[in-house]
């Protein structure tokens, strides 16, 4: 199989209180909620349509709302993968953007800074390290970890600025595929729902 059959699969995590309330959530370990258990087994069968049959490594970030993610996707051999934890945000870690802009009016965690927590410089250096680590790997990947930090490796996958991340949504259990074309990265599907019955 050549390298440009290999894909790589972006799980985010299924919903938790806290992204379902817009609080920034990286190191807090927030539970899934009950709907997030049920959408992270959707996802699963979701990965299971898209993906053919064969070998695939999995990594999720160490966060327990990925960790079990993956599990409940029914996703095998999970290697703990601490580059895939979510950005650091610092002091504004638990609020919401609207809290932020009470202090720093137009904040976003794209265009300002987290005090306390990561830089994009930061980011972009661990996502470009987690895209080098996995590019060695003989087989199809699935990543299993956060919103924010997924959107920034969609961006260098496609060697743009970890910034560029705003412009590709993935909501809770959603799930993102990259692959190449001759060579060339690109975004093969983006943001696909859980599979819901019915």
């Amino acid at each position: 199989m050549g390298q440009d059959e290999h894909r790589v699969y972006l799980l985010r995590h299924g919903t938790t209180a806290w992204s379902q309330t817009g609080q920034h959530t990286s190191r807090t370990d927030v539970p899934l909620t009950v709907e997030g258990e049920l959408r992270a087994r959707q996802a699963g069968q979701t990965l299971t349509a898209l993906r053919p049959a064969g070998p695939v490594a999995v990594l999720a970030s160490p966060r327990q709302r990925a960790q079990r993610t993956a599990a409940l996707a029914g996703l095998a051999d999970i290697t703990t993968e601490p580059l895939l934890a979510e950005w650091d945000y610092g002091d504004y870690e638990g609020l919401t953007t609207a809290q932020i802009r009470e202090q720093v009016p137009d904040w976003t965690v794209w265009t300002h800074p987290c005090p306390g927590g990561e830089t994009e410089e930061q980011v972009t250096a661990r996502a470009d390290e987690l895209l080098a680590r996995i590019a060695g790997i003989g087989s199809d990947v699935v990543l299993v970890g956060h919103g924010h930090f997924s959107r920034c490796l969609v961006a260098r996958w496609l060697g743009l600025p970890a910034s560029a991340g705003v412009r590709f949504a993935l909501d809770p259990a959603g799930i993102t595929v990259l692959g190449r074309e001759h060579g060339t990265p690109q975004i093969e599907r983006s943001n696909i729902p859980p599979w819901q019955q019915g």
